[in-house]
């Protein structure tokens, strides 16, 4: 049975002409770093592949009107190995990924990181931000 997991956090951190975007270097620099501090403290790591992605998107803005965007994400996926984690449970992998999620939104200044592990998807959201078309988080 598989157990694919995938975490999308995006590169830009903030809006407008302000914004910084983060390179994939980064993102695999902060990855490699988590996985070494799980090995080396003995616990289990969820080995995975990262991939440049770009995101697109909408919203509303009255009646017959729409907003759109785009921009890029780092995409962290992989499976719970058969070989090397054959004790690692849903609920260890879903923590050990919750954990990596929190790592990237703080180091990269993101307000959501999407995480999939196998049929079910969830949404980080950082407290007390605010989107820019006004939604609270």
């Amino acid at each position: 049975m598989r157990r694919s997991f995938e975490l999308a956090v995006g590169l830009r951190q903030g809006y407008g002409e302000s914004a910084v975007t983060h390179t994939v270097s980064e993102v695999v620099d902060l990855i490699v770093d988590h996985l070494k501090s799980r090995a080396a403290a003995g616990k289990v790591y969820l080995t995975g592949t990262v991939v440049l992605g770009e995101v697109a998107y909408a919203w509303p803005e009255g009646p017959g009107k729409a907003g759109g965007g785009h921009e890029p994400i780092a995409l962290y996926r992989g499976e719970v190995s058969p070989l090397y984690n054959t004790e690692t449970s849903d609920e260890a992998a879903v923590e050990i990924l919750t954990d990596l999620a929190g790592v990237l939104a703080e180091a990269l200044g993101q307000t959501r990181v999407y995480l999939v592990y196998r049929e079910t998807v969830t949404v980080f959201q950082m407290e007390d931000t605010v989107t820019p078309t006004g939604e609270t988080v």
